[in-house]
């Protein structure tokens, strides 16, 4: 069966479109604006300031993609689609990062789930880091145009049964949960979502805005490093970027370079990717790479008496808040509890231990419910987040220290959701430590988390929200950017991503990048429009 692929269809009929592996000759191109970066911010302000005339260029480290691409097959996937092929670490190697590589960023590969930035979390901004324009009442008109634009509404399609797990207990305790929006039309509800979306159903940049903004003469650099902004003679103002062209293979260098003059210039390369430029431009002061946020996620697995084959419907369709609201925002960090899809190759390189018992816990895995908790950094004291610095090649990496504020909440959130999955009927138990075993009552798994010693490379953890390092701030001297990306310093230098956030979010970020790329975009554009 041949299923339409619209954006290949487009490069077809001609959209200025130019892959770095297929060029000869180094390249030197202009435009109004050069956006780095097609995620979440550089995906929704490339179609607003296309929309509106003015020249646009985009440049993107990963290749373009498209669903005529995606396979449903993880050992394809992860080494074309995700930084690092899916093993990006912070610098201890105690964290996994997953983050998107390719023309439409991380959008591409999520998992769909879209919550709006919980009102607790804007107020916090407004009292703490002066960012009083982004109070809820003022953002919402920005939620509304980007669930608008992205198809972003109730899923009507009952949770898969790995998704049930998470309802079932939360019923048999009595704690909140609700079900996730997500941003598709057409869903197959085949569950392959962090592969790319072989059906064009979910609402990713790669096929809304950024075809968007080539519907209106657009341009796009596919497999180029940007290597460093380029500021001009006062030190006030930017000329462009310079960077290098990539092989085919997506990694290696293809002998040519390129430079872009730009009369502005949007960062939008991601909480590592956006401060990584900027510290190898020497720009942006000492603010720059701090405060980098990870939601860190730990993880409990439960083997069920029923087949619910974990890898088959919609990935995300149910979440609890129920311990995040329960104690004071900057008090013991709360978390938000999820289902992820499990695949095998992905949970071949999670779970802990080896040998035997590995093997046989892999043999279970149409009988695997997974359930994980997003710890909510950022608020506490001891809160503080993470480092993006670069290593000696120029290659950036994210130092963040675990310490016990994040291991007092790593507990908590084991013996949550253990409690839960014995709740919803699971057979046995194990939360991801190298330490652990499978327990078959919540007593005994109870018990064996509280001796479990929490100490990094022991735990696993992981993360697919990384958040700030270009912290937004009201005042110069508090941060890199204002309350719309611009920057403080550089007059025509925006930064429009996850990196402005000055604290995790609370909530999977995808809608919050949305609607503040939204109301930065619109602004920009008046701007230049003036």
């Amino acid at each position: 069966m041949s299923l339409p692929d619209p954006v290949a269809e487009g490069v077809a009929s001609g959209w200025r479109v130019l892959d770095g592996a297929a060029q000869t000759q180094d390249l030197q191109l202009t435009c109004d604006v050069l956006i780095i970066g097609t995620g979440a911010g550089g995906g929704m302000t490339a179609e607003v300031l296309a929309q509106a005339g003015l020249d646009v260029l985009m440049v993107e480290e990963g290749a373009l993609r498209t669903s005529r691409d995606f396979r449903l097959l993880e050992a394809k996937a992860y080494p074309e689609l995700y930084q690092e092929s899916a093993s990006r670490k912070t610098a201890d190697k105690a964290i996994n990062i997953l983050q998107g590589r390719t023309v439409g960023g991380s959008t591409t590969v999520n998992w769909t789930s879209a919550f709006r930035t919980p009102p607790d979390t804007l107020n916090w901004w407004g009292e703490r880091y002066g960012l009083k324009g982004l109070n809820p009442p003022a953002m919402a008109p920005w939620f509304d145009m980007a669930e608008a634009r992205l198809g972003i509404a109730d899923w009507q399609t009952d949770p898969n049964p790995n998704n049930s797990v998470l309802e079932r207990g939360c019923q048999a305790l009595g704690l909140k949960h609700g079900r996730i929006r997500r941003n598709v039309r057409g869903c197959w509800n085949l569950g392959y979502c962090g592969m790319g979306c072989a059906t064009n159903a979910k609402q990713s940049m790669l096929v809304t805005t950024i075809p968007g903004a080539l519907q209106h003469k657009a341009g796009l650099l596919s497999r180029a490093r940007v290597e460093r902004l380029l500021p001009a003679a006062d030190g006030k103002s930017l000329l462009g970027a310079e960077g290098r062209l990539l092989a085919a293979d997506g990694h290696s260098l293809n002998g040519r370079q390129f430079s872009i003059k730009a009369r502005h210039v949007v960062l939008a390369a991601g909480a590592i990717g956006s401060p990584a430029i900027l510290l190898r431009s020497e720009l942006g002061g000492g603010q720059v790479g701090k405060r980098t946020f990870l939601h860190p996620v730990v993880i409990s697995g439960a083997v069920m008496p029923q087949r619910i084959e974990p890898y088959n419907g919609a990935p995300q369709t149910v979440y609890s808040d129920h311990f995040m609201h329960t104690q004071p925002l900057d008090g013991p960090l709360g978390y938000k509890l999820e289902v992820p899809p499990v695949h095998p190759l992905l949970m071949g390189v999670t779970l802990s231990g080896f040998g035997q018992e590995t093997t046989s816990l892999m043999q279970q895995l149409p009988h695997l419910n997974v359930m994980l908790a997003l710890l909510r950094d950022g608020f506490h004291p001891d809160s503080q987040g993470g480092q993006v610095r670069l290593r000696k090649d120029g290659s950036p990496e994210l130092d963040y220290p675990l310490n016990d504020v994040l291991w007092d909440g790593v507990r908590r959130s084991w013996l949550t959701m253990a409690e839960l999955q014995f709740a919803a009927g699971a057979r046995q138990v194990l939360v991801l430590h190298e330490q652990a075993s499978l327990q078959s009552s919540w007593q005994a798994t109870r018990e064996q988390i509280m001796q479990l010693p929490l100490k990094p490379l022991l735990a696993r953890v992981v993360s697919a929200h990384v958040m700030g390092g270009v912290a937004m701030s009201s005042q110069p001297e508090q941060g890199v950017v204002d309350e719309y990306g611009r920057h403080w310093q550089l007059r025509n230098l925006s930064v429009i991503d996850g990196s402005v956030f000055p604290t995790s979010i609370g909530a999977n970020p995808q809608l919050s990048i949305y609607a503040f790329a939204l109301r930065a975009a619109h602004q920009l554009r008046d701007a230049l429009k003036a």
